[in-house]
């Protein structure tokens, strides 16, 4: 049976949203950071969420700006600091949400707070999908995340725990961590596939519109500890799950390999292949079925000024911008240009 969180799509934004408002009374501009990027996401949260995000960062600016006149070190990580400063350079007020428009068959979503963000591991270049789990690197067991976590507890056997995504791109944006305490790296393994692809056709009915993504190490991988990202509630699916390209049926070509699965054990195969070929992929897990996108290691090719890191989002057919002019100029074609980049 599935944790009262998971039982359906109202439990689960009303556990989301109780669980940002109490993230604003923390003294921390990493947790406002987290909550205002939720915010403007999602117009529901941000009809919520408006009033007490626009009190406490009043609060917040004041502080650091007195901490600052004063000559004082404020006290915030040096991440989070920046991102606070830039933000009160744009002004909380000139703060544009979340849009999205098309061009041709690709999804483009202009988010303005994630150009405030600092670089993470997934613009360095690597060049194997394994590397031994890290205690001394970011992971999901640190201490100051604790915070930040939306639930924890078994979840169809297994203990599980599921925490904010800091800079959304998806819907009801989250991360789940598999057995966090047994400190896994973010290796794939038959095991969590096998429960993964449950635990998705279980969430499939209660939470509609939703979906795993999975970037493996070399893939967009930020954080070295094995997790998904879960989104819900998400009205329309993915560019690669439209009919019309060749991995469903079409006759379309998608611009980089990409296997669709309905056989849990199948699909298992052909990850393990890329394994023995140390080849980079990104994977999206849906109720009862399995796209696989396989692609080159990320500091291998030269991407385009507009294109940040390229994860499981962007390789099926999402891609998000902080800069509003690409966001209006981008075209068809110079999309799929920087896809085939990828091509392995």
């Amino acid at each position: 049976m599935l944790p009262d969180l998971f039982q359906d799509e109202h439990h689960y934004r009303q556990a989301f949203a109780q669980g940002l408002k109490a993230l604003l009374q923390e003294d921390s501009l990493g947790s406002f950071i987290l909550v205002l990027a939720n915010a403007i996401h999602d117009p529901a949260l941000r009809e919520v969420l408006h009033p007490a995000v626009k009190t406490r960062y009043g609060q917040l600016a004041e502080d650091l700006q007195q901490s600052l006149t004063r000559g004082r070190n404020p006290d915030h990580p040096a991440d989070d600091l920046l991102v606070f400063l830039k933000l009160m350079a744009v002004g909380l007020e000139n703060l544009q949400s979340t849009r999205s428009r098309q061009a041709g068959p690709w999804e483009l979503q202009y988010n303005h707070l994630r150009a405030f963000r600092p670089a993470r591991m997934s613009g360095e270049t690597v060049t194997t999908l394994h590397a031994p789990f890290d205690e001394k690197a970011f992971q999901f067991n640190k201490p100051f995340l604790r915070k930040e976590i939306i639930w924890e507890g078994e979840l169809m056997g297994h203990d599980c725990r599921l925490l904010y995504n800091k800079f959304p791109f998806a819907p009801l944006h989250g991360l789940l961590v598999i057995e966090p305490e047994e400190r896994h790296p973010q290796y794939l393994g038959k095991f969590t596939h096998d429960y993964l692809w449950r635990l998705m056709e279980a969430l499939g009915k209660p939470l509609p519109g939703c979906g795993f993504g999975y970037n493996a190490r070399g893939a967009c991988s930020s954080v070295n500890h094995q997790h998904v990202q879960l989104y819900a509630g998400r009205e329309t699916g993915y560019p690669v799950e439209d009919p019309g390209w060749s991995h469903n049926g079409g006759d379309q070509p998608w611009p980089l390999p990409c296997r669709r699965f309905g056989d849990a054990n199948e699909a298992w195969h052909f990850i393990e292949d890329l394994h023995r070929q140390n080849r980079a992929y990104n994977l999206l897990y849906r109720p009862g079925r399995l796209y696989v996108i396989s692609r080159a290691m990320q500091g291998s090719y030269t991407p385009a000024a507009w294109a940040g890191g390229f994860g499981w989002a962007e390789t099926v057919g999402a891609i998000t911008l902080s800069n509003a002019r690409d966001y209006h100029s981008l075209t068809e074609d110079q999309i799929r240009t920087e896809l085939e980049k990828l091509y392995p």
